[in-house]
């Protein structure tokens, strides 16, 4: 049996066109299935879209309600307000008619006043026009009866009329002129008594030279050393006079510069109890000293700024403040008087509502100028105005400085305060001592001044010599000269004469007219 074999060259190609045609098919089938994925994806998404469409109509519908009630809303709310304010142009529009007629009504009650005015006016006119007539009648007649022309009569009126009203004049201007003086020395004198009472101040006396006592009289040997070498470098350190006399026990330190007297004084007193004095150990405890009275002198001036409440002071300031504790001036030490003058201060501004804090800074430093000493040259107002200057006071505490002995232009209330004070503070009794003998002679000074005046009769310095009284003649001196006088004696004492606080002169001039009543 013979079996048939088929060519294997053509199974290839059977195979090529069998793997063509399923490929075919299998694309077909594919291309089948996508094109119904695809049509089904378009129906859902036409359905997608249609609910999306209803969805947008409903809230667009929606959307509309509400806006159409908001408008709805707003037209209600505007035809509301619209009303409110028709009413109100409607009240308005009555009250402006309401007010026209007012102004008609008060447009016709002023005619009638002006035309009763015009009326009246013509009355008016037609009496003046009568009154002149019967005054000229009546000056007439008036003439005759007097023999005097019109204008004589007008001059004896008018003179007569000048004298009435210049003794009225000079009562009304006595009155008052009286009236502020009682006012004025009744505030004063109660703004000064409620400040002394108030502030309290010991005061010290001392000299220009300080005594040392000695533990035997060997030690003054000791003191003055070989051919006086001792003496001599301590009077070279220090500056002050060693007076070493018969007196027993007793040496004496003699200068005016307080402070160095005081350096001078804790110096001989340390070599006294330490034993070893020669010039080395002088000079050693001479500067030891000094360093010593700096810083008491920088404690006392910062204690004091701080126990008056006056704080951001310069501190060269403060330190010229702790040297016034070494300063004297009529026995009164300086330092005190110028606490006193900062609290004096204090109190007269609370009175008078102002600053008290600037007022104790211008009591504090106004004799700071004092504290330099013979450092500087002028008067110690100005001094310490220029010191004040240089460290940045206030415009007020220089002036308070500077003008409190009238040596400069009044500026402030608060120079004003400090005279006062300050004059406090010195006139108090016991405040500054003199000698009986200086007392003596200032008062026969005062009432040599006085009675050196032409036309004076008498003068008497009264009240410890604060007050000069002077009697004058009358008939040589009148008003005004002696207001004059009272003023050139016044001045005249301010030159000649050195006194604490103040000094009153009363010029008197009396004049007596007697008569008998027979």
């Amino acid at each position: 049996m013979q079996i048939y074999q088929f060519p294997c060259y053509l199974l290839f190609p059977v195979c090529i066109a069998i793997g063509y045609f399923i490929c075919i098919a299998v694309i077909r089938k594919k291309q089948a299935a996508k094109e119904k994925k695809v049509q089904q994806l378009i129906e859902d998404s036409k359905r997608e879209a249609e609910k999306i469409k209803k969805e947008a109509e409903l809230s667009a519908k929606a959307e509309l309600f509400q806006r159409k009630e908001a408008i709805e809303k707003e037209m209600q709310e505007t035809k509301i307000e619209l009303r409110q304010q028709e009413r109100r142009l409607s009240k308005r529009e009555d009250n402006l008619e309401r007010k026209v007629e007012l102004l008609t009504k008060k447009e016709k009650h002023l005619d009638t006043l002006s035309t009763n005015l015009g009326i009246k006016e013509k009355k008016v006119d037609e009496k003046n026009v009568e009154l002149e007539k019967i005054i000229e009648e009546e000056n007439n007649t008036l003439l005759k009866i007097s023999n005097m022309s019109r204008d004589e009569a007008e001059k004896l009126l008018l003179t007569r009329l000048e004298r009435e009203l210049d003794i009225k004049c000079a009562e009304l201007i006595s009155k008052k002129i009286e009236e502020a003086k009682e006012n004025a020395e009744q505030t004063a004198l109660s703004l000064i008594t409620t400040s002394i009472q108030r502030c309290a101040s010991s005061h010290t006396a001392e000299n220009i030279v300080s005594s040392i006592e000695l533990p035997n009289n060997e030690m003054k040997g000791r003191i003055i050393g070989r051919e006086g070498r001792n003496i001599r470098a301590f009077e070279k350190a220090t500056g002050i006079d060693v007076i070493v006399d018969d007196t027993p026990g007793v040496i004496v330190l003699s200068g005016f510069d307080c402070v160095r007297r005081e350096i001078a004084r804790q110096s001989m007193e340390k070599l006294i109890v330490d034993g070893r004095i020669h010039p080395a150990h002088i000079e050693e405890i001479v500067k030891e000293t000094e360093k010593e009275i700096e810083q008491v002198i920088m404690e006392t001036g910062k204690q004091t700024c701080f126990d008056l409440g006056v704080h951001h002071i310069h501190p060269e300031l403060i330190r010229l403040v702790g040297r016034l504790k070494y300063r004297t001036s009529y026995g009164q030490n300086q330092l005190k008087h110028s606490i006193e003058v900062a609290n004096l201060m204090g109190i007269l501004a609370g009175e008078l509502k102002l600053d008290v804090a600037l007022a104790k800074r211008c009591g504090l430093l106004h004799d700071i100028g004092k504290a330099t000493g013979s450092e500087s040259e002028g008067t110690h107002a100005l001094v310490g105005a220029d010191l004040a200057k240089r460290y940045d006071e206030r415009n007020e505490v220089i002036n308070a400085i500077g003008g409190h002995h009238e040596e400069r232009p009044v500026e402030s209330v608060y120079t004003v305060l400090v005279s006062a004070a300050d004059a406090i503070s010195a006139g108090r009794p016991g405040a500054r001592r003199e000698t009986l003998e200086k007392y003596i002679k200032r008062l026969e000074k005062l009432e040599g001044i006085a009675t050196s005046f032409n036309g004076v009769e008498s003068a008497y310095a009264i009240q410890a010599g604060r007050e000069v009284r002077i009697m004058v003649c009358p008939d040589k001196v009148n008003d005004k000269a002696a207001a004059k006088m009272c003023y050139d004696i016044a001045n005249e004492i301010e030159k000649q004469l050195e006194y604490p606080g103040e000094v009153i002169v009363t010029v008197i001039r009396e004049t007596r007219f007697v008569e008998r009543a027979k």
